[in-house]
């Protein structure tokens, strides 16, 4: 058992839906996203997702592709992510996953590449450009060392796809919640709920909805229905908005922590 299959575990066991909050490795820079990282399990965040800077970030809606662009000025590579997140280690035990594209770990290369996921304490890895049909090495290797790979189902999956994706998935699902890339939205997909009846009725694995997610009145209603919330775009919006100013970390917790509730 990771360490998120034993945050699932815990939480269902006190009747609680996990908040999975999103930043950039690298945003403004890796010195502050440590510390963000440290912080949001002060604030009881449940698993933190680190995205990798990427050129064509493909599923991420403006705000989280500038993020990545700014990072990648600075030269932010894996080594230095998966350096980060071994240092961090030392003070926390929060469930750590990447969110990449499959270009960086090809380059990389997928067994070195889970080796330094295993080495620096990484949970699982995101990697919404890779199909399962496509990713049966690094789901051996994956396995081999308890690395989830997270999947992804979206409002056009299959009841088919969504058995076999279900069968496959690892740690949680990661629901799409809706047909466009990530960002903050002001409601919510009208067929949503509708959908994780849908899902639920085919898996009981646990099941956490993304894209769009940036309030928390979203959260209470998504949480009726789901395990868990990811909220990206609206946390790495705040980062923007103080990014000059002293005490952004402690100010990102904070409006962390009221979307959590």
């Amino acid at each position: 058992m990771n360490r998120i299959e034993r945050k699932f575990t815990e939480l269902r066991r006190g009747k609680k839906k996990a908040f999975i909050a999103f930043i950039t490795a690298g945003y403004p820079d890796l010195k502050t996203t440590e510390k963000l990282l440290l912080e949001f399990d002060k604030v009881g965040v449940d698993i933190v997702e680190l995205g990798v800077p990427f050129s064509d970030p493909l599923a991420d809606g403006p705000m989280i592709q500038e993020s990545s662009q700014k990072a990648l000025e600075k030269n932010t590579h894996l080594s230095q992510i998966f350096a980060l997140v071994k240092r961090a280690r030392r003070q926390t035990d929060i469930p750590v996953c990447l969110m990449t594209y499959y270009n960086p770990v090809f380059c990389f290369g997928e067994e070195k590449f889970i080796q330094a996921c295993v080495a620096c304490g990484v949970d699982g890895v995101i990697i919404p450009d890779l199909p399962p049909e496509e990713s049966a090495t690094i789901n051996k290797l994956a396995d081999q060392h308890k690395i989830d790979i997270i999947r992804f189902i979206s409002p056009t999956t299959s009841k088919e796809r969504i058995r076999r994706v279900a069968q496959s998935a690892r740690g949680f699902i990661y629901y799409v919640s809706l047909t466009g890339v990530t960002g903050s939205r002001t409601s919510l997909s009208a067929d949503l709920i509708d959908n994780l009846k849908a899902i639920r009725r085919l898996t009981k694995k646990p099941l956490c909805v993304g894209f769009g997610v940036s309030t928390a009145a979203q959260a209470r209603d998504i949480n009726r229905f789901a395990d868990g919330v990811i909220v990206g775009s609206a946390i790495v919006q705040k980062i923007k908005e103080n990014i000059h100013r002293t005490g952004l970390t402690q100010t990102v917790s904070k409006f962390v922590l009221s979307l959590k509730g």
